[in-house]
């Protein structure tokens, strides 16, 4: 289906959210106070992100295994702010992507090119994970790792 077959979508209805098994997550995500908003620090990057808090420190510690350093995750605004300007303004855009999670979704509050970085990091960093925790699950008694 092209898009110009889709139906026009009014931006005063709120985004229907894909269906989660976490309560919490989606009422973050349809909070309008953003009570969940913690920023994620990885590298040089600040990301404002939404969701429950095991939601948010999952997906946090998943990106942390594409960074040399640590990925932070903070439940006040760190001093200095959201860098990047496009980022500070992704805030207050009324649709963001949503990033599922282990049966909740965080949603990225930062600009198209940071988001798709967050998103591939977070997809490297699942990849990561599934091929380190096979590699255990595999190892026999007498495996030498």
């Amino acid at each position: 289906m092209d898009s110009g077959d889709s139906p026009p979508h009014d931006p005063a209805e709120p985004a229907e959210l894909p269906p989660m098994q976490c309560d919490a997550c989606e009422g973050a995500l349809q909070s309008p106070e953003r009570d969940m908003l913690s920023f994620l620090l990885v590298d040089q990057l600040t990301a404002p992100i939404i969701g429950c808090d095991d939601h948010r420190q999952q997906f946090a510690s998943i990106c942390g295994y594409t960074t040399d350093a640590t990925a932070d995750l903070l439940d006040h605004r760190p001093a200095g702010g959201v860098r990047c300007p496009s980022c500070g303004l992704a805030a207050h855009t009324p649709h963001q992507p949503l990033v599922p999670v282990a049966g909740g979704a965080v949603a990225i509050l930062v600009c198209p090119e940071h988001q798709s970085e967050l998103i591939n990091r977070f997809r490297t960093g699942l990849d990561t994970h599934h091929q380190l925790t096979t590699q255990l699950d595999t190892a026999g008694p007498h495996d030498v790792l």
